[in-house]
């Protein structure tokens, strides 16, 4: 007798039992290569009325189902020789899930799995450490709709009965309840089916198939719990933050930004140990829990190897993408750890691993609170600095040193804070060209100062900062044209100066824009000249029309030989090319009288002027002239 015939068999004695004779025990295969996972269960589900077989692996349950009956097939995923996977496609190659209820049992880190199960037709899951009253009420759940199929399996019995009686009629109406009972069926299945992925979808990311927010919570607070009283037990949480990720989402489009997600996941999670749990916050931000006593040795390898994964080039959909990763620790001992706080410690400890530099980890110490909540502070009014009308764009007089009269000024963002007061461009441009928000700022002072030079004689040029990042957008175009257009300055009196990075980052497509920028009659000036490794080469690669001396190398021009010699090169170099060049920072007569000596074209610096507010360079105008 095979399988179907036991099937058929079980139906039609449960169908045709006496009234108030008690139902056959329900049969349970429990399939697991772990004994004592097989013990535990085999135990409880026995004194709950089971009939309890086991198997210790994949091809032992095959051979087993081949040759016995059963309700419910409680099945592990994870086995040595045959896993679950497989298990459950042999059986649903010859079972539907009607025939034979097939429950999954999966730990809470193979998420995957429980997707792929599902869609091969399992009933059901559950996870793992199993909780008992749960199994036990899917499994029973399985066992009444199995006897219910039987019942009704015997109610078409007699049906058939009556039909040889009533013949065509009867029939037509039996085939029309055989597809009812048909399409109920199919709709119980459906039902089981698109609860179990709801209970999946609630606690895994839809993404990535990573688990989400919450479960990560509930497993910390399991985690702590487990460490609370196990002397040289610790929880440790890694915070993992993408660099570099919202400019892979800007220039590629959010479609390729989660391909690369769901990779880096992949990544991530293929070099978790079994007992560790990973996490997808959210956006670009992961975190991973490991329990254990190797700490902080073990956070700290898994966060090297983090990085290193994270750093990786990779190809998606064709286009090659490079990113990284910051990485904040944080250490707890159970106790009275609170989980919500281990999470804000991580997450400070990455913001400082990010402030110090990206592409490394750092690990929570109380002081890193108040250091990294300053800066946030600090972002915060930087962001609604502009709104405020905070910002205020000063200059610095430039000198013809032929003349002694001024020759133009350089356009200075300033921010007037109302509590802070006047806070340091060293403090809040780096920081706004980390969030971004340079673009903007940037768009505004350029408008400004071409606004307030178009009111100024024709003779003066105005000098204006351009931030890599504006290039790296390719909005500063755009941005000079409608600078230009709104306030009607020449454009030959804008001078846009640029540091060395801009010729370091997309070097062809920064080029381009500064020859479009040439062609608008817009001059362009190689700013903190001699700083750099490449400076030479760029003056092959283009033609400038100012080269600007760092500060770094006037203040010691008089007293260092090498600051001297540095200087003579420069101005030596712009002879030979042909193109002016500018000292910053002159602040005394004696280092005047030296960059007079060597051929220096123009000076700026508090010799002649600190930066000062637009009516204050107008003063310097009518005193100085032009």
């Amino acid at each position: 007798m095979n399988f179907r015939d036991n099937l058929a068999f079980d139906q039609s004695y449960l169908a045709n039992a006496p009234a108030g004779e008690p139902q056959k025990a329900a049969r349970l295969l429990i399939v697991d290569d772990i004994a004592d996972n097989r013990t535990i269960l085999l135990r409880r589900f026995g004194r709950r009325g089971f009939e309890v077989a086991e198997a210790d692996g994949g091809a032992r349950a095959l051979e087993m189902i081949e040759r016995h009956s059963y309700d419910v097939i409680l099945l592990d995923v994870m086995m040595p020789d045959v896993d679950g996977i497989a298990v459950l496609k042999a059986i649903r190659a010859k079972y539907t899930p009607l025939q034979l209820p097939v429950i999954m049992v999966t730990a809470k880190a193979e998420s995957e799995n429980v997707v792929e199960a599902l869609n091969l037709e399992a009933n059901d899951y559950v996870t793992k450490p199993v909780d008992f009253e749960v199994a036990l009420a899917r499994v029973n759940a399985q066992v009444d709709r199995k006897r219910a199929e039987a019942k009704i399996a015997s109610a078409a019995n007699e049906l058939r009965q009556v039909n040889d009686q009533l013949e065509q009629r009867v029939e037509e109406r039996t085939r029309e309840l055989v597809e009812i009972n048909q399409q109920l069926q199919g709709e119980i299945v459906q039902r089981q089916q698109s609860e179990a992925r709801s209970r999946f979808l609630a606690l895994h990311d839809p993404l990535t198939g990573l688990p989400n927010r919450r479960q990560f919570r509930d497993e910390l607070v399991s985690g702590i719990a487990a460490v609370r009283n196990e002397p040289g037990q610790s929880v440790a949480i890694l915070f993992v933050d993408l660099d570099g990720f919202k400019g892979v989402n800007d220039t590629l489009g959010h479609a390729i930004g989660d391909m690369l997600l769901q990779a880096v996941g992949e990544d991530f999670r293929a070099v978790m140990e079994r007992s560790d749990r990973i996490a997808r916050l959210g956006g670009d931000e992961f975190a991973i829990l490991q329990v254990g006593n190797k700490q902080p040795d073990g956070a700290i390898a898994l966060a090297t190897r983090l990085i290193e994964i994270a750093s990786r080039e990779r190809v998606i959909h064709g286009h090659l993408t490079t990113i990284g990763a910051s990485v904040g620790i944080v250490i707890g001992s159970g106790g009275d750890d609170d989980p919500e706080e281990l999470l804000k410690s991580a997450d400070l400890a990455m913001y400082r691993a990010k402030i110090e530099g990206r592409g490394t980890f750092r690990i929570f110490d109380p002081a890193m609170d108040a250091h990294v909540q300053a800066r946030r502070s600090l972002e915060l009014d930087l962001r609604n600095a502009q709104g405020l009308g905070q910002f205020e764009v000063f200059y610095q007089p430039q000198i013809s040193l032929s003349s002694r009269k001024v020759s133009g000024f350089e356009a200075l963002l300033r921010w007037r804070h109302p509590i802070r007061g006047m806070v340091s461009p060293a403090e809040f441009i780096p920081l706004a060209e980390e969030i971004g928000l340079i673009v903007p700022i940037g768009e505004w002072v350029l408008r400004e100062a071409c606004r307030e030079a178009a009111g100024w004689p024709a003779a003066l040029t105005i000098a204006v900062n351009v931030s890599s990042v504006q290039f790296v957008r390719g909005s500063l175009v755009p941005a000079v044209v409608s600078a230009l257009a709104n306030s009607g300055l020449p454009a030959e009196r804008l001078e846009i100066e640029i540091t060395e990075s801009v010729l370091l980052q997309k070097t062809d497509k920064n080029l381009d824009m500064l020859n479009q920028l040439r062609a608008l009659g817009v001059r362009i000036s190689m700013d903190d000249f001699g700083t750099g490794y490449s400076s030479l080469s760029y003056l092959r690669m283009f033609q400038f029309d100012k080269l600007k001396i760092d500060r770094s190398f006037i203040e010691d021009v008089t007293s260092n030989r090498d600051c001297s010699a540095i200087v003579s090169a420069i101005l030596g170099l712009g002879t030979s090319f042909g193109i002016p060049t500018i000292a910053e920072g002159v602040e005394t007569e004696d280092q005047l009288a030296h960059l007079t000596g060597e051929g220096c074209t123009e000076v700026q610096g508090r010799i002649f002027s600190m930066p000062i507010d637009a009516h204050e360079a107008r003063k310097i105008i009518e005193r100085i002239g032009v």
